[in-house]
């Protein structure tokens, strides 16, 4: 069983700056692939990013560089940061990882992007 928490979503202006993060529970967190997906009002839900158990990464092409993944195998944690915000970036963002069958979700996080 896989528990994901995440944290960090908050209100914020456009150009500005977020870390969202995401802890995890469960045996052998340092070889998961790890994803963020985040879905806006009206629309479905879409592919952040993703870091496998030794760090490689890949990124939702709407991305551009603004977002960086990263994790902390020791913590069990998974960070985003967000830089450059846009209006459009509103939304639930979620974590997400797919162990042996199971897609575990976590309850998301609401990030505003808002003058």
């Amino acid at each position: 069983q896989v528990q994901l928490v995440e944290s960090g979503g908050a209100l914020v202006q456009p150009g500005g700056s977020l870390r969202l993060s995401c802890g995890v529970s469960g045996n052998g967190f340092d070889s998961y692939v790890m994803y963020w997906y985040r879905q806006g009002p009206g629309k479905q839900r879409e592919f952040v990013a993703l870091i496998t158990g030794i760090g490689m990464t890949n990124y939702g092409t709407f991305v551009e560089g603004r977002f960086t993944i990263s994790r902390d195998n020791a913590r069990n944690m998974v960070y985003l940061q967000m830089n450059s915000l846009k209006p459009d970036d509103t939304a639930v963002y979620y974590c997400n990882t797919q162990q042996q069958g199971i897609d575990y979700w976590g309850q998301g996080t609401q990030v505003t992007v808002s003058s």
